[in-house]
């Protein structure tokens, strides 16, 4: 369901991009630089997740929204206490006298999250000049978007600033038997979509659904039960978390470990080698090994590292090799 990749190179801005497999549709972790995505990949964007509003995490919020200016759609953002405050000075710094003519109407949905669990949302719409409406109360951390294909979970991690870790988990992955529909004379298309959310959404049985014949040749009316029987095999949903700008002290290792724990993919950041350990403490960052040590605890199924300070450019393999031999290491202790 997902195809996950890191925005940028291992010493530059972080952010994490996730598109959804067979939806027009995407999700943004981090807001750093963002001139490596084409336009068509930011206009899928739906919801943005940011860890907090260092320049470094959030500079790209005006790159996005110049993107989506003059377009129909609505993007959930998500970040930590005084997000709501950051975002509103950014939409502040210009001018919207015009926007009152545009066809369109570009909507945030902005949501702010309290590390006691609480949550406030603010909708800013582009043709009433980005003035905010409409405070609703949210369910905050740890669940933030809960559908009825995936779920994404959030933890407050202590980066001298609350800093949020996200969890992004399928829950459940619907596999279509092609040979079982080659058999059946039909062909693939969007109505396997329909087919999935029927599923997922546990529609009655005989629940009909329109599906294409081979070759052109008309369309058939299928029942739910019956291609759920016949030609769909449900799997464990696949999970990735994305773990970025956290000192490691006990609190933050502990809840690291919770969030990523049986992670198909986990994206960490390792800012610093060994070697520079007090730098990294003092910045409130993670070492290489130090990140790979959290993954392999935390038994996910493979490590992605970036965020790394720009004095190791040309040394990206040490970093990248000494994160994997502390992964390698703590799985192997595990039973």
């Amino acid at each position: 369901m997902f195809l996950a990749h890191l925005v940028n190179e291992p010493c530059s801005d972080p952010g994490l991009y996730v598109k959804l497999k067979h939806r027009r549709e995407a999700f943004l972790f981090d807001l750093g630089d963002l001139r490596r995505l084409t336009p068509r990949q930011l206009l899928r964007v739906s919801h943005v997740f940011v860890s907090h509003t260092h320049m470094d995490h959030f500079i790209g919020f005006d790159y996005l929204l110049r993107i989506c200016l003059g377009r129909n759609g609505t993007i959930s953002m998500y970040g930590p206490p005084g997000f709501i405050r950051n975002v509103e000075g950014k939409l502040a710094a210009y001018t919207w006298n015009l926007v009152h003519n545009f066809e369109n109407d570009f909507t945030l949905r902005v949501t702010e999250l309290g590390e006691g669990g609480s949550a406030i949302s603010r909708r800013y719409r582009c043709r009433r000049a980005f003035e905010p409406e409409e405070d609703v109360p949210m369910s905050g951390v740890p669940v933030i978007v809960d559908r009825d294909d995936l779920a994404v979970r959030a933890v407050f991690l202590d980066h001298r600033v609350p800093c949020l870790a996200f969890a992004l988990e399928e829950k459940q992955h619907i596999n279509i038997l092609k040979n079982v529909l080659d058999d059946m004379g039909l062909a693939p298309g969007q109505w396997l979509r329909v087919l999935k959310d029927g599923i997922r959404g546990e529609l009655p049985p005989e629940t009909k659904i329109a599906a294409p014949g081979r070759d052109g040749n008309g369309k058939r009316m299928v029942t739910l039960g019956e291609m759920a029987r016949r030609a769909v095999m449900i799997t464990p949903g696949r999970k990735i978390t994305y773990v970025t700008d956290a000192v490691c002290n006990s609190g933050n290792a502990s809840r690291i470990e919770e969030l990523a724990r049986d992670s198909n993919v986990m994206f960490i950041e390792a800012a610093f080698l060994d070697r520079d350990r007090d730098k990294a403490a003092s910045t409130f960052h993670l070492t290489a090994r130090q990140a790979g040590t959290l993954a392999g605890r935390a038994n996910v199924g493979y490590i992605r590292i970036f965020h790394m300070s720009p004095k190791y450019r040309g040394l990206e393999d040490e970093v990248f090799r000494e994160a994997e031999e502390a992964f390698l290491e703590e799985k192997q202790a595990i039973p």
